[in-house]
């Protein structure tokens, strides 16, 4: 449990939002898809969200995690699909 809290108080500190702001079923795939994208230091935005579309979660919750806006989420995703 504090493994959990110490990464969602990380993805807290990089936005505006509050931990409670989700709900206990979105918070373990937000969690896990941060350490997925934490050993990627070296990937690009389109390479992150590559990774973390395979944890369905939406642009902002991806947006969150990898520090960005979410319109760049979805151009990143755009990218992805003209590949």
């Amino acid at each position: 449990m504090l493994f959990k809290k110490h990464y969602l108080r990380k993805i807290k500190r990089k936005s505006n939002m509050k931990i409670k702001d989700f709900p206990e079923s979105r918070q373990i795939p937000l969690m896990l898809g941060y350490l997925c994208v934490a050993t990627e230091k070296e990937a690009n935005l389109i390479r992150k969200v590559e990774i973390l579309d395979r944890f369905g979660l939406s642009n902002d919750e991806i947006a969150l995690i990898c520090d960005c806006k979410g319109q760049s989420v979805r151009d990143a995703r755009q990218k992805l699909k003209r590949k």
